[in-house]
This record gives C-alpha cells, sequence and structure tokens, in this order.
C-alpha cells in the first residue's frame, strides 16, 4: 500500500513492506536557499557558463537537496535516521519534478532499528537516487512497556 504520508507511528505498529511517496518540483529559489544554507558553491551548482562546458550542459540541484526530499516523509512519521547511504543514479535539474518513495525493508525488535529502502524518481520515472536509510521510529509512552 502507498499513502502520500504515514502518520506517526510507534515501533509496534509499523510492518515491513509499508511505502510512502510524495512528488515536489524542485525550484530555482529552492536551490538557492539550499546553496544559501549550506554554503555548497561548487561551479556545478553556482555557474552556468561553467556547466555548458560539461556533459551536464547546465546547473545541476545539489545532490543532498534532491536526498532531503526523503527526509520529509522521515518527518512525518516520526522517524530519526541514524544512516543514510546515497547512490546517485542521474542529474537533476531547477524545474525538475521528483516522486520520493520510501519502503520499509526490515525491522528489528530488539535494537528498534529500522531499515528503509529509499528511491527518487524524475518526471520520466527514471531514477536519480537510490537510498538506504536506517533509523528508528517514534517512541510513545505506551510503546515504552
Amino acid at each position: 500500500m502507498i499513502s502520500p504520508i504515514l502518520p506517526t507511528r510507534t515501533f509496534r505498529k509499523i510492518a515491513v513492506g509499508e511505502r510512502v511517496q510524495f512528488s515536489r518540483t524542485i525550484t530555482e529559489a529552492d536551490v538557492s536557499l539550499f546553496i544559501g544554507i549550506t554554503w555548497d558553491v561548487n561551479p556545478y551548482h553556482t555557474d552556468e557558463e561553467f556547466c555548458r562546458q560539461t556533459p551536464f550542459k547546465r546547473r545541476i540541484v545539489p545532490g543532498l537537496l534532491t536526498a532531503s526530499l526523503l527526509t520529509h516523509m522521515g518527518g512525518l512519521a516520526g522517524f530519526l535516521a541514524t544512516e543514510m547511504k546515497f547512490q546517485y543514479q542521474a542529474p537533476v535539474y531547477a524545474g525538475d519534478t521528483l516522486t520520493a518513495q520510501a519502503e520499509i525493508v526490515e525491522w528489528d525488535e530488539t535494537t528498534r532499528l529500522l531499515r528503509l529502502d529509499g528511491r527518487i524518481t524524475n518526471l520520466l520515472g527514471k531514477d536519480v537516487l537510490h537510498a538506504d536509510v536506517f533509523g528508528f521510529p517514534a517512541r510513545q509512552a505506551a510503546d515504552q512497556a
């Protein structure tokens, strides 16, 4: 089952196979704000003239901005990541609409850790990022017993 948002859940109420997804268009303003916050002034993200000389032909969105779409879903679920591994598959450009999806693929009742399989695709259905995310869900008083 895919839902637009995954409500805050305690560990005992999460099941392997649950998926969540959402779509968002990356704007020039998003890129500018991200660069302003991170100071990632790499010419691949900031210099149109430089980029014309590269295989990308124009500025690309910072990879961590793309990857950060997965944190939106974690925030909705009250999920705290402890480790994130990313594999970038294709460039993302300002104006691209991306769909981020995460699926619970493992959970360990002893450690209370989950593993999520993350994937981000563009409008053409092309994978732009794969992610392996480890962490733990929200813990409520009733769940601590």
